[in-house]
């Protein structure tokens, strides 16, 4: 991989205007607490069953860099054992990664870990559609390759991205990398219709049990 050399330290032109990125930062308030009430018998089951399998803590949460850089905790369902990263940062390695416990495998698969991350978009640290966010342990290796990703930092990151939709899970720094390319094509073309459609995309991939 050759290293990409960038200059031009300014924002990249965003796909949206100042007016549709306040329509979508109150959509997502608005969608968000609809969703935490609507959901909330299912976040009760999800948080009692795995309280139930080890004892340990249900709510996982882990430092992650947003908009503008600046640092957030990201909450999720835990889905690994409370050992699962004592050798230090790991990149989840799909269902067959054996730190995953049997609630967790099937949270995971079923996308449901992810589901307080409705609280980080209710606070405004995240929006249901942007680049995912990253540790600043990955983003620093990124970096090193593609300078570009402090573009990202422009947006806040996403519950769902573009990129997860044809790029899947990132367990390598290359498909982190490819994952930067498919964020910065939709910085650059984003709208409430592109957000829309990979919003419902989402939907139909988890709903036909794709992995991503």
């Amino acid at each position: 991989m050759n290293e990409t050399t960038v200059k031009d330290d300014r924002f990249i032109p965003d796909g949206m205007n100042g007016f549709e990125r306040n329509v979508k930062r109150i959509g997502d308030c608005l969608l968000a607490l609809v969703a935490l009430v609507v959901f909330s018998p299912l976040f009760l089951v999800c948080y009692l069953a795995v309280k139930r399998e080890d004892g340990g803590p249900a709510i996982y949460r882990q430092e992650r860099i947003g908009r503008f850089g600046r640092p957030f905790y990201i909450y999720k369902f835990r889905s690994m054992r409370l050992d699962a990263e004592k050798a230090g940062p790991a990149l989840y390695q799909s269902g067959a990664d054996p730190r995953l416990t049997r609630v967790g495998k099937f949270l995971r698969e079923h996308h449901l870990d992810e589901l307080p991350q409705l609280w980080n978009v209710f606070c405004g640290d995240m929006a249901f559609i942007g680049p995912r966010p990253e540790r600043k342990y990955y983003i620093d290796q990124i970096m090193r390759y593609d300078p570009r990703y402090r573009y990202l930092y422009q947006i806040r990151p996403g519950v769902t991205s573009y990129a997860t939709l044809y790029n899947g899970y990132t367990d390598t720094i290359e498909k982190m990398l490819r994952r930067l390319r498919y964020d910065l094509y939709y910085l650059e073309h984003r709208s409430l219709g592109f957000d829309f459609k990979i919003l419902l995309y989402t939907f139909v991939n988890i709903c036909r049990g794709k992995k991503f």
